[in-house]
């Protein structure tokens, strides 16, 4: 009996070692990838700020109105239009990582036959296709992206925003704050709005910005308003990108080391059961052995 235990035990400690030199490479890999992408991150937020400021600056020009701001009226909530834009990771084995985006998206509430989603990431793709909604764009590979799919995804969002098929545009994915914490956010894009950007996008420095007197734009800041909402919509939906797959690499990178972990802690209890069975196993052919001779 012992020695059928015995060989279960070895079994089970060899493939929770299997698992844990996999758990190892993926921690090792998830890491490298996370010192890229937290680079990338950082070096993206200068160039969204700058976007932003100009934004803020625009909107207290004046009352601008152009066909980005205009707030389409409907008799019930019921009947507004959505887009969602959801950024979700390539792969799993991230913790909760993709789950928390897509809980944030279902507390929308929003119906099926209303809403159109642009899906970013195998696993928003996957998810979206399998609840049956209307998925106007689908991009994978995060990691891969160019500034053709970046323009690609904000040139299908405004056009269906000013072709009238959606009536609000909102941009779901997951902020990388620290290392330890990612934050899953959500932010309105159309229409757009100084009290949206400040409440969802801004600082308090940026809250209180006016453009200075001596500027004049020509011809008009409306149309000036109407030239960069396409380039600010692509910035802000590359950072997102890029701040999204930092937070997977970061989220995979401490999912993989509780993992192993684990599996570490699982092989040390395994071989005090196998020291345990096979000190059982000795004692009883030692007892076996004694007791033969003292029959002789």
């Amino acid at each position: 009996m012992a020695t059928g235990n015995m060989k279960t035990i070895k079994r089970r400690i060899k493939s929770v070692g299997s698992t844990m030199q996999i758990t190892k490479a993926m921690e090792l890999v998830a890491s490298s990838k996370l010192r890229r992408a937290k680079q990338k991150s950082i070096d993206a937020r200068p160039y969204f700020d700058a976007q932003f400021r100009m934004l803020t600056e625009l909107s207290g020009a004046g009352n601008v109105e152009t066909v980005f701001t205009q707030k389409r009226l409907h008799k019930e909530d019921e009947d507004i239009k959505r887009l969602h834009i959801v950024i979700a990771g390539d792969r799993g084995l991230a913790g909760g990582y993709n789950s928390s985006v897509f809980k944030l998206v279902a507390a929308e509430k929003a119906d099926k036959k209303l809403t159109k989603i642009i899906a970013i990431g195998k696993k928003s793709v996957e998810y979206f296709e399998k609840r049956g909604y209307d998925i106007a764009v689908k991009r994978i590979g995060l990691e891969n992206m160019s500034a053709g799919h970046y323009s690609e995804i904000s040139n299908a969002a405004i056009k269906l925003f000013v072709d009238g098929e959606v009536d609000e545009v909102k941009l779901f994915y997951t902020k990388f704050v620290s290392s330890m914490v990612q934050e899953t956010t959500s932010i309105p894009l159309l229409p757009l709005s100084g009290e949206n950007i400040k409440k969802h996008m801004g600082t308090d420095a940026s809250a209180e910005l006016k453009p200075p007197k001596a500027i004049t734009y020509d011809p008009t800041p409306e149309a000036v308003f109407n030239r960069i909402i396409p380039n600010f919509l692509l910035s802000i939906i590359q950072c997102a990108i890029s701040e999204s797959f930092t937070s997977e690499q970061c989220a995979r990178r401490v999912a993989m080391e509780s993992a192993s972990d684990n599996a570490e802690e699982m092989i040390e209890n395994l071989s005090l059961l196998y020291n345990r069975a096979r000190q059982e196993k000795i004692t009883n052919e030692i007892n076996e052995i004694v007791g033969g001779a003292n029959a002789l």
